[in-house]
């Protein structure tokens, strides 16, 4: 089969980390049709459509102060949105993988293989961050699927083919070759930005679609382009295969979201002056900014100014680079964290687990007869920080949803609440009581972004 092609081809396998070129005219004359005839039928296309609520437009819908006012007055209408992209099979019984960004909101998914055959999909598992959806066909048996190659033993130069449905054309192969590896902030979107970068071809519609060796091994599910023009200019962004497999291996475990190990820390790039400070004779490295007393990482003496260069084995430069190490380790079990402290260097076992919620986060939601209906706010742990994105030292009171009025009155998620008209807030109890005792005239302080905001409104 594919392996007694590349024979022909004189390429080694990837585990040797020897590839070779085609050394005569009858070699590559053969191309890569065996290849694709084997991989091709893996990979699917897929409509998803998705419903949104969408208010109507008044003449006031961009007046800043009438907006608000003409709100209520128009009932939203229901608009039907439709997504093209593709997906690759990944088991015999229909698990597909795609991009969050194809189907994570969808109400209803068609998926149609390379024969013609069509079934319904639901989605097992999504994450909007990692731009990553695991879906399961309804019905599918005996389905052509493709393997999962370590992607960390990709390199620099490598052919790979992309496969996909770019605008809709159909099933479409480009080739090409690996470009970079472990590109961080390279390409836009909701993903981390870590991926693998590929010249072959990559268009719209590409989405959720295969990025192959010559081994006919899944390296990577196409996801973003660099582009002005909106078409492909040589540079396409993948998302590494290991991180597929632990979406795989939580869905399949019945995960309801993914689940991605907790640092409890910030980090920065080591730079060259960072280097020169520290002692380092090369830079490397994400350095600790900042660190969560409840973080894995204190637990085993991780201080402030330590270097982490490595995860298992895996280089480590900046803080996306060690989020998507860590994914991949998955949760549960230790993973070997290579420590630098001055001079000395140590490979520390450090637990992976998740945000703990504790202590309790006591969610407390304000009745529609309060002056601010709707408004909910938690005590602030490891786990709220991590779902608002606040920073490591935030204590106290958070808002995590400001209800109408609040909206209306500039409350956001996220903001840390200090004070309500000069009364400090401590507890989630604190709220309802200071606000009954406020009459109509409320002033709040609080903290957002790290800046002090001072709000007043009348309710």
């Amino acid at each position: 089969m594919i392996r007694a092609a590349l024979i022909a081809l004189v390429f080694a396998a990837p585990l040797a980390a020897q590839t070779q070129v085609p050394s005569s005219q009858a070699e590559i004359s053969l191309g890569f049709a065996p290849l694709v005839k084997q991989a091709a039928p893996a990979v699917v296309n897929i409509y998803a459509k998705i419903v949104t609520q969408q208010r109507q437009r008044t003449p006031f819908s961009n007046d800043p102060f009438f907006d608000d006012f003409f709100r209520g007055f128009t009932k939203p209408q229901p608009r039907v949105q439709n997504s093209l992209g593709s997906g690759v099979i990944l088991s015999a019984d229909g698990i597909v993988v795609s991009n969050y960004h194809v189907v994570g909101m969808a109400t209803e998914i068609r998926v149609v293989t390379t024969d013609r055959r069509e079934y319904n999909a639901r989605v097992v598992l999504a994450d909007k961050a990692s731009d990553l959806a695991i879906l399961q066909l309804e019905g599918a048996t005996d389905l052509p699927f493709l393997d999962l190659r370590n992607s960390d033993q990709v390199e620099v130069g490598e052919l790979a083919l992309a496969i996909g449905n770019p605008f809709g054309v159909g099933q479409t192969v480009s080739s090409g070759i690996i470009s970079g590896l472990a590109r961080t902030g390279t390409a836009t979107g909701e993903g981390f930005g870590y991926y693998l970068q590929t010249d072959a071809a990559i268009n719209p519609g590409n989405s959720g679609g295969a990025l192959i060796d010559v081994n006919g091994d899944l390296i990577g599910i196409n996801t973003r382009i660099i582009s002005r023009s909106g078409g492909s200019n040589g540079i396409g962004f993948s998302i590494p295969a290991n991180l597929v497999r632990e979406f795989v291996n939580q869905a399949q475990q019945g995960a309801e979201e993914f689940q991605r190990p907790w640092a409890g820390m910030s980090g920065q790039p080591v730079d060259a002056d960072m280097a020169a400070s520290l002692g380092m004779e090369l830079p490397l490295g994400m350095v600790i900014s900042d660190l969560h007393p409840a973080s894995p990482f204190a637990e085993q003496g991780f201080k402030v100014g330590d270097v982490i260069t490595a995860v298992e084995g895996q280089v480590v430069n900046s803080p996306s680079e060690m989020v998507f190490r860590m994914s991949v380790v998955g949760m549960g079990g230790r993973a070997q964290i290579t420590r630098l402290r001055g001079v000395e260097a140590a490979d520390v076992l450090v637990k992976m687990m998740a945000a703990p919620n504790t202590p309790s986060a006591d969610l407390l939601q304000m009745t529609e007869n309060s002056m601010l209906p709707g408004l909910i706010v938690a005590r602030i742990n490891p786990a709220v920080i991590l779902r608002l994105g606040l920073p490591l030292s935030a204590e106290g009171v958070v808002i995590t949803n400001p209800g109408r009025n609040g909206a209306r009155a500039g409350l956001r998620p996220g903001d840390v609440l200090q004070e309500i008209n000069g009364n400090p807030v401590t507890n989630t109890v604190d709220v309802p009581t200071v606000l009954a005792e406020s009459g109509r005239k409320v002033k709040v302080i609080l903290l957002r972004g790290g800046q002090r905001l001072t709000l007043q409104f009348r309710l």
